[in-house]
């Protein structure tokens, strides 16, 4: 079973356990996430099925969309609504003045992630730090949000949508909103909305998930390679280029193509190979799946 299978994550699950149902319910042990998501978020979480988690070095850097809920006011230690309250509480701003900063957030910017986060100081993981109660004091980390638009405020909460590159934290985007505006703030509620070329269209809930295992259509879910990586060209390649290619050897194909890097597909249908240009129709294999490495539109 081999494909990408896209969860609509509720609120409350880390991402392991969303993975851990999913390998559940599709009876696969091979079963990786793109990228985590918090606990209290929710939504888009794609999962890589099969030999496919292969492929998950090349949607590292997928730029993401959320939809959340910034509370003016006061902050918490989380910088969401999980932490405890810091400081005393504070009247909301006005519209005008978070229309008035909202562009400085915008384009690339210096973040510094939330003390309670995945981040590593010192080979352990902030969080782990800061519950043992360690002052914890993650370094800046350089982001891009290339949109923040404000869709309503009813004080003290602003909703907002962003899309960002990846690495960037609502969470920090809050805070440093609401430090920006002399006040307290943290985000109440998010959720993602897409990753890459993933949408909430394509996303099922476990729920569904396990309807449609005990009816044994949840291999259905998965979406086949061919819709993966639609930034690389598909090639197919004749048996010939075929039989160099699984054999980790640079093959000449029919259709050139002057994108760097393409996906290789045999004439029925199933992922091959991942092949890096070397020059004109020459391309060397970077990532060979033998040839029982089938689509799950052939499962």
């Amino acid at each position: 079973m081999n494909g990408a299978l896209i969860i609509d994550k509720p609120a409350g699950l880390t991402s392991h356990d969303a993975v851990a149902a999913a390998r559940r319910l599709l009876r696969e042990r091979s079963i990786g996430h793109l990228g985590t998501l918090d606990p209290a978020a929710t939504g888009v979480l794609p999962l890589l099925v099969g030999r496919l988690t292969r492929l998950a070095r090349f949607f590292q850097l997928r730029d993401k969309e959320y939809e959340g809920v910034v509370r003016f006011g006061w902050a918490t230690t989380t910088y969401d609504a999980e932490g405890a309250a810091v400081g005393e509480p504070r009247p909301a701003p006005a519209r005008a003045a978070i229309e008035a900063v909202l562009p400085e957030f915008q384009g690339v910017i210096r973040q510094i992630p939330p003390a309670y986060s995945a981040k590593k100081i010192d080979g352990k993981r902030a969080y782990q730090l800061a519950r043992a109660g360690t002052i914890v004091e993650p370094a800046p980390v350089e982001v891009e949000i290339t949109a923040l638009e404000l869709l309503d405020y009813s004080a003290p909460d602003l909703h907002l949508r962003v899309r960002c590159s990846t690495g960037t934290y609502m969470r920090s985007l809050a805070h440093d909103l609401g430090r920006r505006l002399g006040m307290g703030a943290h985000l109440s509620r998010l959720r993602r909305t897409r990753v890459g070329e993933f949408t909430l269209a394509d996303a099922v809930t476990l729920a569904q998930l396990e309807l449609d295992a005990r009816q044994g259509l949840a291999a259905a879910r998965l979406l086949p390679a061919r819709q993966l990586l639609p930034e690389m060209p598909a090639i197919v390649a004749p048996p010939e280029a075929a039989a160099r290619l699984l054999q980790g050897r640079a093959a000449n194909l029919p259709e050139f193509s002057p994108a760097r890097r393409i996906r290789i597909f045999t004439a029925g249908g199933d992922l091959l190979a991942i092949g890096a240009r070397v020059a004109g129709s020459l391309f060397q294999p970077e990532l060979v799946f033998p040839p029982e490495c089938r689509n799950i539109a052939n499962d």
